[in-house]
């Protein structure tokens, strides 16, 4: 073949390739630069862009048309919606402990339900908290002291007012919390959907869901269920005291109780149901069961407002809203029995594989803990906050006439004692694996750099921190499931507030330890918490506004948000559910045009697009390639999503592509890795087989000194993306070299045919 036939050939090959990519967690505005792409399909939240036509001439190379998915807003977008992650934080930790389960058929039922009834305890501890501001320290306690009254006009006016007056007035501030949850988790709705792959071309694996996850149906009556909870936790604190009422609870009281405790006892129960959470998303009849069950318990409420507004004048001189302390304590409790029973399900050695590790068994644990004692930890910082703003002012002798309840007292210590604890056992962590991780760190540095030369020592003790460094992500799972140990044991001890102790009190008698230390630690233990809320603000501003900020601090959202909404509705929305869908249609129509697809995934981008190859159908897949890089796949969802991502669903997807796939790493890179083997080029890989091929090592940095021509040495890369270096383009051409030179006979299967919307 002569040289001007073959460039020929490599021109018309280029002209039928499309290199599709797919960024992680951060991406710069589409708008950005002089010459800003074209966007060529979706939306302002995400599309698919193009160089503009003269700088794609330019920039046309053997690679062909390089074309990108933008899909960073959908997880954060406004910083509306960014902050908003922050104080959903507990409800998606939660959302996503359900799908870290390991997988075992004879326990995954028993796990789903428990993670879907501890999130309605946060639903209830969420009402509980605006019901203990607004009914305990604001309508019970503070308007019956004229010390707290003086000088709040905005509070006076209610002040010599009944107390079914104050309390049913303001009952008012937790409905409206209810109401504005409510409302914000039916955003963006059905946005988020963009349709469903058909049947014969999806793969059998649990992965698959989710580009078939039918959200709104199944999203509509689990948010059914836990409003219906919620009104009916604040129903159940308003007949709480209306019980303790001197004159006794009426007829009318007594069946009102017995209701709430139904509709509650009903919510439990259907949350166990996985006919209702889980299939049957046509099923009008369970759509109307979950309205129905809602619509009572709206006017359960109004009623039990009502027989509180008419009860007698005369209330009983308490200090606190009667019921609600020990309402709280059993709440607290009841979290504390049900991670015990999470961790005794998840430990279930009969069907578990054997290759699982204990981390990754208690994944579901960890993250259901760390949520739950987030919320409480929240709660009772919010709730002291206010009592402490309530006493401001008041005279020295009238101080404490506001005083929160003793539960919230003991969640706080609980969090000081799981931070502190966790933070000793992780120093001892780093200093012990300090040695092992710098051995090994030198052992790869030998390898990559044989002969260093004495101007490069330097440079190579930096490097060999930096290695040392990444190789500490392997020990964070198991110090999740520390801090999760010592969380649950928090609120286990909150129980004692039912024997009328407090902390220092409990424990400068049985453990010698002075109360004024541990008065010390309940003070530090509430700044802690408010320095946590402020950094989590601080830094949902700053992922917002920052992109390499977010690339950091966004790994958490995009892991957890990845992820449908199956155990908590006021879950942020799974951003997957359209990116995927969106992906494997975007690749299909390049397909049906003739075209030849690259896909590059870089970070999260990785996940995305191995989920989408799981997706085509065998027709598209045979014209498709895929390029990895910086992924997380086998380092941490393998290990924290073993029911989802394994050995198996791995090879499928390399089964999928022919095995045109490469995937590059670093020993840098503290977030991505290998995904099959972890050898070097020089050395024979630790697996047999095609996958033997897909992990291609990058030697980082590239030197210890700066090349002629420059004044400092090459960069430390790391997790940074590389989209522009040449083991990039090499492993691109590869790919290419590997891809069939034919155009197609006929359109494959267009995924978006009409009647497979969802």
């Amino acid at each position: 073949m002569s040289a001007e036939s073959a460039g020929a050939g490599g021109e018309a090959r280029a002209e039928n390739l499309v290199q599709l990519r797919v960024h992680g967690v951060s991406a710069p505005a589409a708008d950005q630069g002089a010459q800003p792409p074209v966007q060529v399909a979706g939306d302002r939240n995400a599309g698919f862009y193009r160089p503009r036509s003269a700088d794609a001439e330019r920039d046309r190379t053997d690679a062909g048309t390089v074309e990108a998915y933008r899909w960073s807003d959908l997880p954060s977008g406004t910083m509306t919606r960014t902050l908003s992650l922050v104080f959903l934080l507990p409800f998606m930790l939660l959302n996503v402990a359900a799908w870290m389960r390991p997988g075992n058929p004879a326990t995954d039922p028993a796990v789903r339900a428990l993670c879907r009834v501890l999130g309605l305890t946060l639903t209830a501890l969420y009402v509980l908290t605006t019901v203990g501001v607004a009914l305990d320290l604001i309508a019970w306690q503070c308007m019956s002291a004229p010390a707290c009254l003086s000088g709040r006009s905005w509070l006076s006016w209610l002040g010599g007012r009944p107390t079914g007056l104050r309390l049913a007035t303001l009952a008012l501030v937790p409905a409206a919390a209810i109401g504005l949850i409510w409302w914000a988790s039916t955003r963006p709705g059905r946005s988020f959907n963009a349709f469903r792959p058909p049947e014969r071309a999806r793969s059998g694996r649990p992965l698959t869901i989710l580009g078939q996850w039918d959200a709104e149906p199944l999203m509509g009556r689990l948010r059914s269920i836990h409003v219906a909870a919620a009104f009916a936790t604040l129903a159940g604190s308003l007949l709480a005291a209306r019980v303790a009422h001197p004159q006794g609870p009426g007829p009318l009281t007594v069946a009102l109780l017995v209701a709430t405790g139904a509709v509650l006892s009903t919510c439990v129960v259907l949350l166990c149901v996985p006919p209702l959470i889980e299939r049957d998303p046509t099923n009008r009849r369970l759509d109307g069961v979950a309205r129905a069950l809602r619509t009572l318990t709206l006017g359960l409420t109004i009623v039990v407002v009502v027989d509180v507004l008419a009860a007698p004048a005369a209330w009983p001189e308490e200090r606190g809203l009667p019921g609600y302390a020990p309402t709280l304590t059993w709440l607290f409790g009841t979290h504390a029995g049900l991670l015990t029973a999470l961790g005794t399900v998840l430990l279930w050695r009969r069907g578990r594989r054997p290759d699982h590790r204990p981390s990754s068994v208690l994944g579901a644990l960890a993250a259901a803990a760390i949520g739950a004692g987030i919320a409480v930890a929240f709660s009772a910082e919010l709730v002291h906050r206010v009592a402490d703003l309530l006493d401001r002012g008041a005279p020295a002798a009238d101080r404490a006439t506001v005083r929160p309840p003793p539960a919230f007292t003991w969640a706080i210590y609980g969090f000081f004692r799981a931070v502190l604890v966790t933070l000793v056992v992780t120093g001892l962590v780093i200093l012990l694996s300090r040695r092992r991780r710098l051995r090994a760190a030198a052992v790869i540095l030998a390898r990559d750099f044989p002969n260093p030369s004495a101007e490069a020592a330097a440079r190579l003790r930096q490097v060999r921190q930096v290695i040392a460094r990444a190789r500490f992500t392997e020990w964070l799972p198991t110090l999740a499931v520390v801090y999760a140990g010592l969380a649950g044991l928090g609120a286990a001890t909150t129980v004692v507030d039912l024997l009328g102790q407090y902390p220092g009190d409990v424990i400068q008698r049985y453990a010698r330890v002075p109360a004024g230390l541990v008065d010390f630690g309940i003070r530090v233990g509430s700044l802690l918490i408010s320095a946590t809320v402020l950094g989590l603000v601080v830094g949902g501003i700053f992922a917002y506004r920052t992109p390499g900020f977010r690339r950091h601090v966004g790994v958490l959202w995009d892991l957890a948000t990845f992820w449908p909404r199956a155990a908590h509705p006021f879950a942020p929305p799974c951003y997957a559910e359209r990116a995927v869908p969106e992906l494997a249609r975007r690749i299909t129509y390049l397909v049906n045009s003739g075209k030849m697809v690259v896909v590059t995934g870089y970070s999260q981008g990785s996940v995305l697009v191995a989920a989408t190859v799981l997706q085509l159908a065998p027709q598209v897949s045979d014209r498709v390639a895929l390029l990895t890089y910086s992924s997380p796949l086998r380092r941490l969802y393998a290990r924290l999503f073993p029911a989802y991502i394994d050995d198996e669903m791995l090879h499928e997807v390399g089964d999928r592509l022919g095995w045109r796939w490469v995937n590059l790493w670093r020993d840098t890179d503290p977030i991505g890795g290998w995904i099959f083997s972890a050898h070097r080029t020089d050395v024979p890989p630790t697996v047999t087989g095609p996958s033997a091929t897909v992990d291609r090592r990058l030697r980082d940095p590239d030197g210890l000194v700066a090349p002629p021509g420059d004044s400092v040495p090459p960069p430390i890369r790391g997790h940074a993306p590389d989209d522009s270096d040449e083991p990039f383009t090499a492993a691109v051409r590869d790919l290419v070299e590997r891809l069939p030179d034919r155009r197609r006979t006929g359109p494959a299967e267009d995924p978006t045919a009409p009647g497979r919307t969802t």
